[in-house]
């Protein structure tokens, strides 16, 4: 009895003989099924920061260079996955968190114009290379560096909005929503990337994530504190 990669056989035999699931019977399903919710969940988690955008008309507050670096390590880490043949379950997320960032970076674009020369030549420059790397058409020690490097990445890419919202004691036009599910899907990850056995580097870049998300979330509970005195919804 298997459905997507989930064998249910032996769940449904043990609680048919009426006994509970052995442990290594039940976490392997358990982590898939997490897997997949996080996938599930990550097709909708940049939208409240994209109508957010939208429905104010600003990226007030918003680090430019970190959406830019953000959309750099999801390109880096899919395309590891793939390299890897991680299973779907392991990685999916970072298929639609990749598609999601490139439409938020392209609106903080938009509403930041004028665009200067700099900007339209990291887009083109983006665009060339992306493929070649998502294809998996570079030499396998390049790959392992660039993979080893989007750690990097990642983290600095939250430390400029980190160090942005303390400096402004204010976390603009951050999506409490967005950030709590990015949240909850680096806490979940760790779990499924244990029981998937992925490569630590792969458990690593989720701990980073736990750490970075939980400070700006962190943040915007503190610094958006105020707002709920005056009636005022974070979303």
């Amino acid at each position: 009895m298997e459905l997507l990669g989930m064998d249910f056989s032996c769940v449904v035999g043990s609680l048919s003989n009426g006994k509970f699931p052995e442990k290594d019977c039940l976490l392997p399903l358990i982590s898939k099924l997490l897997g997949y919710s996080i996938i599930a969940a990550s097709t909708t988690v940049k939208v409240p920061q994209i109508l957010k955008i939208l429905r104010h008309k600003s990226v007030r507050g918003l680090s430019v260079v970190a959406f830019e670096l953000e959309v750099v390590g999801y390109t880096i880490a899919l395309a590891y996955c793939l390299h890897k043949g991680l299973p779907f379950s392991a990685y999916g997320e970072l298929a639609f968190l990749l598609i999601q960032a490139i439409i938020l970076l392209a609106i903080i674009y938009y509403y930041s114009q004028p665009m200067g020369t700099t900007t339209w030549i990291k887009a083109l420059l983006y665009c060339a290379v992306a493929p070649t790397i998502l294809g998996g058409q570079i030499d396998p020690l390049l790959f392992e560096a660039l993979y080893a490097s989007q750690h990097a990445i990642f983290l600095f890419a939250k430390i400029p909005q980190i160090w942005k919202n303390f400096k402004n004691k204010s976390t603009g036009e951050l999506s409490f929503l967005t950030s709590l599910m990015n949240f909850g899907g680096s806490t979940a990850r760790v779990f499924t990337s244990i029981q998937e056995k992925a490569p630590t580097s792969v458990l690593l870049g989720s701990l980073i994530g736990i750490l970075t998300n939980g400070t700006i979330l962190s943040q915007i509970i503190i610094y958006q504190k105020p707002l709920a005195k005056t009636g005022k919804k974070a979303d």
